[in-house]
């Protein structure tokens, strides 16, 4: 079972190998005067037995696609992570450890996915890692069963991740290691460095649950206690893991944080702070470490690089992919053409399709059900399309007929039901758009976007192509009242840098929101969708490139323009209306639909000008918070929305309660017209 490829060594031999992380990542840290060398300390021997003898990867191409993932779920001991890629003959060469923390060097405070070559994902805020390793080991589970063919197994890897105690107490752990357990991801291997220390010191005075059996009643194999300093008891573990055919394995791997310094081992103070001089001299004495900071001897970086190992084992996966690409070329073109994270051949004729169905459509449509119609063209000719809900697929109408779910045809499907579980949903969406593949979607109301918030943050930092179905977006859903009705949450998702928000207004813009979606490779989207019928607006020939361009005019006005009317979703709608009505008083109005704010903000300064001229007043309306909207009216605008939370009523009279009504917008474009006239207002920007 082993997949080592170097000679035996004996334990001391071993604690060397070790030891050289231990001191790159004490030295690493030391440089920076901060971080966190108490975890590389106390898991470098489990660091070098797994990588030198199980983990199958070619530091000549971290890219190579049925490596092994690695994630540093406890992120904050990045430094390990960092000196093991260095060790193993990565492109990060000792300058980098020695940079440490500082800017633009590819060795941030804590791992970052497509800075650092070998890093799978971006991991520090505790839990999310172990998450992103379920998707990881998801994504592995479903491809294996999509492609692999009897004698080509072309998927057939594993997911190894290191956790500690913070992990263990973030909520997500719990929504992310359930499903694993419910999913059988057998290839996952969790090793837990229970070493009972946080950064307020011993544990037990806020963390005493019993972890072996709350991983065995998700249905986790669960290993030990073991010695995690005991390189025979680590290898004989990960054997045992390796063995299992139907189960996670969670190894709990009881350490000594910052193992080998005399003075601070095993106490808080050494969690995340630098050793310092007098105990990094005492260290070196302790362990016979007798090399210069950042300096490896050459017998221990021989013992180390991973490279003739890892292209000879990439060599032998391309022979039998050549093999298979012969057999089977239809599953090798799509294979490739997925991993590479492109779109289908057919993609431009699928995208007409789209946009023409849309069009189509005259009867008043909520946008959740557009979104679903949309699905109903994309999913049968996009089988990377991985779609899901958080337990609301009957509400955030996210399966198409082409869905097949996983829990019912196990790993050919191509729909997951994570159950209540926003925050892991997110997580794991991650993970599975991390390991190629897939483009995943998952569902659930706008307001519960506050639990998975984080989730999608990483989402934008890692620019990672996942997409947010947040329907039941305003207290347009009615009844359920203030707890589900998002107020402030639009507002809150624009502020995410690199995510873009589209709420559209009717089944064009839908359509227009998940082609933009589906075709941007630079990070995720969120698609904020009604529970309400919303009308269908005119449109031309022009008007889908006009809306994938944020904002666009939708209706002009036929009189000499006084006011500019900003609206998006259920309000554009009253937009329309309001225009209707301020004509005949003689004021001419402008309706721009703004669906995606992001989007617009990115568009040249000569088009945002275009839609938003210099000089004439503006009205935002939106039924949310105003906080998105005054960089486009200025503090002469006027804004038509909500300053509260809301209640519970039919939708009409909450919409009449709160004025967001044709009536209000009339009001208040007249008094921001006057206004102007009086005072001229100070020149407004169009972004």
């Amino acid at each position: 079972m082993t997949q080592s490829h170097h000679p035996a060594l004996d334990a001391a031999q071993r604690r060397r190998l070790a030891n050289a992380i231990r001191f790159l990542a004490i030295d690493g840290v030391e440089a920076a005067k901060s971080g966190h060398p108490g975890m590389p300390m106390g898991m470098a021997d489990l660091a070098e037995v797994l990588w030198r003898d199980y983990y199958k990867h070619n530091p000549s191409n971290p890219k190579w696609p049925d490596r092994d993932r690695f994630v540093v779920s406890n992120g904050h001991g990045s430094m390990l992570h960092y000196a093991a890629l260095h060790l193993a003959g990565y492109d990060l060469p000792v300058q980098e450890l020695k940079n440490f923390r500082q800017l633009h060097s590819k060795t941030a405070g804590h791992p970052e996915f497509g800075i650092t070559p070998g890093v799978e994902t971006t991991t520090g805020p505790l839990g999310q890692g172990i998450a992103n390793a379920v998707g990881l080991a998801l994504a592995e589970k479903l491809l294996a069963a999509r492609y692999n063919k009897d004698g080509f197994n072309i998927v057939d890897h594993r997911t190894f991740v290191f956790l500690g105690d913070g992990c263990l107490m973030e909520g997500i752990s719990h929504e992310a290691c359930s499903l694993a357990g419910v999913f059988g991801l057998n290839k996952l291997v969790a090793y837990y460095d229970d070493n009972g220390i946080s950064i307020d010191g011993h544990v037990e005075g806020w963390f005493r649950d019993d972890t072996a059996a709350r991983f065995k009643a998700y249905g986790w194999h669960v290993i030990g206690p073991i010695d995690g300093h005991d390189v025979a008891a680590i290898a004989a573990a990960t054997q045992e893991a390796l063995a299992q055919r139907d189960k996670p394995t969670l190894i709990i791997a009881r350490t000594q944080i910052g193992w080998g310094s005399p003075n601070k081992v095993g106490t808080e103070e050494v969690h995340g702070a630098a050793l310092g001089a007098a105990e990094v001299a005492a260290t070196r004495a302790a362990l016979g470490w007798e090399h210069a900071p950042f300096e490896i001897p050459d017998d221990i970086r021989a013992a180390w690089d991973a490279r003739p190992a890892g292209a000879a084992k990439e060599a032998a996966w391309n022979a039998l992919f050549a093999d298979y690409a012969a057999k089977y070329p239809l599953e090798a073109d799509e294979f490739k053409r997925t991993q590479a994270g492109h779109l289908p051949k057919t993609w431009l004729k699928t995208a007409q399709d789209l946009i023409a169905g849309a069009r189509s459509v005259t009867a008043a449509v909520a946008t959740r059900k557009s979104s679903q119609v949309a699905l109903e063209t994309l999913v049968p000719q996009m089988p990377e399309l991985l779609g899901g809900s958080a337990d609301l697929t009957g509400s955030n109408l996210t399966a198409a007929k082409a869905s097949a779910s996983f829990h019912n045809v196990g790993a050919v499907g191509n729909y997951v039901s994570y159950g209540v579980r926003e925050f892991g949903m997110a997580a794991i969406m991650n993970g599975v758009a991390l390991h190629g593949g897939f483009i995943p979607y998952g569902g659930t109301f706008a307001v519960f976007s506050d639990y998975m918030r984080n989730g999608m943050r990483m989402s934008a930092l890692m620019k990672q192509r996942v997409i947010y179905v947040l329907t039941h977006d305003s207290i347009g859903l009615g009844e359920d009242g203030p707890t589900h009705q998002p107020v402030e949450h639009a507002a809150a998702l624009r502020c995410i840098p690199n995510l873009d928000v589209w709420r559209p207004c009717d089944a064009l813009e839908t359509a227009v929101a998940w082609k933009a979606a589906v075709e941007r490779h630079e990070g995720p989207a969120a698609l904020l969708l009604s529970r309400q019928n919303l009308p269908q607006q005119k449109s031309t020939d022009a008007s889908a490139d006009l809306i994938a361009r944020g904002g666009y005019v939708l209706s002009e006005s036929e009189l000499p323009l006084n006011v500019v009317i900003i609206a998006t979703g259920s309000e554009v709608s009253l937009a329309i209306a309001a225009q209707t009505q301020l004509a005949a008083l003689g004021i001419g109005a402008r309706v721009v639909s703004m669906p995606s704010t992001n989007v617009f903000d990115r568009q040249d300064a000569a088009y945002r000008a275009s839609v938003l001229p210099k000089g004439t007043p503006r009205v935002a309306v939106e039924a949310a918070t105003s906080d998105s909207w005054w960089k486009y009216i200025g503090t002469d605008g006027g804004f038509v929305g909500m300053s509260s939370f809301g209640e519970s009523a039919p939708a009409p009279v909450l919409y009449e309660h709160f004025g967001i009504t044709c009536a209000h917008i009339v009001k208040t474009a007249q008094a921001v017209v006057e206004a102007h006239v009086s005072t001229p207002a100070i020149e407004l920007s169009t972004n």
